[in-house]
């Protein structure tokens, strides 16, 4: 499972922005190539399209490699499904003058894309499932199965709910995958003082050396230095 997270990190509104031009610039490069891609989760903002972080699953379900005939085609395409999400990971720079703040000198706005390669098979280890009658709002479309289902690490705790799909099966999968991202991002708070500031020079020194540079409004690519930037072709 290859999973994708853009984050406009600790950044403006601007940011945030960059990231929603970046989902709509990968959502077309994934139609284009015939890559399925999945929004598990976004942090929205009250901005239209702009996002503090987007989560993104690319090329989810789309094969079934035990099929003898199919087993070259689906290696080639899941090498083109990392190849893709590969070539998002790093620090981006977009170079546009601000549509929020007209008057903003500053026109540099920084975002990061991080990839998953997670072993699925592993997923559920450790992991203990309760399902539950997801909520509606009513009338005929309401689900009145125990569709919903929570997912909670035993370990530590930490648990997650969803509801968002339609069958039970599918609310398990990203539950598992959800559950993933938390415990990640309680390792990342559970960083010591030392780390975090180290951290913190790395960001910065990132900063200084994006692996993509997009221009204006259009979200224009003009600067590709991505292991994978052959994939914008």
């Amino acid at each position: 499972m290859i999973l994708l997270q853009l984050s406009a990190g600790q950044g403006p509104i601007e940011c945030c922005k960059a990231v929603g031009l970046a989902l709509k610039t990968i959502e077309k490069q994934c139609r284009e190539k015939g890559i399925r891609l999945d929004i598990v989760e976004t942090v929205a903002t009250k901005e239209l399209d702009c996002f503090k972080s987007v989560l993104l699953q690319v090329g989810s379900g789309q094969l079934d490699s035990t099929t003898a005939y199919l087993t070259k085609f689906y290696s080639e395409k899941e090498s083109q499904v990392k190849q893709l999400a590969q070539s998002w990971q790093g620090t981006m720079l977009w170079v546009c003058q601000s549509q929020y703040r007209l008057k903003h000198k500053r026109k540099n706005w920084f975002f990061s894309g991080q990839l998953f390669d997670i072993d699925e098979s592993k997923l559920d280890k450790g992991v203990t499932f309760q399902t539950c009658r997801a909520s509606g709002a009513g009338g005929q479309h309401v689900n009145t199965t125990d569709s919903a289902v929570r997912a909670t690490h035993t370990a530590t705790g930490t648990s997650v709910r969803v509801e968002s799909e339609r069958s039970q099966h599918a609310n398990k999968r990203l539950a598992s995958v959800l559950l993933f991202q938390k415990l990640e991002q309680v390792a990342l708070d559970k960083m010591t003082q030392q780390e975090t500031a180290r951290w913190q020079q790395h960001w910065e020194v990132e900063r200084g050396n994006p692996v993509k540079t997009f221009t204006g409004e259009k979200f224009v690519l003009n600067r590709d230095c991505s292991v994978n930037k052959g994939v914008h072709n």
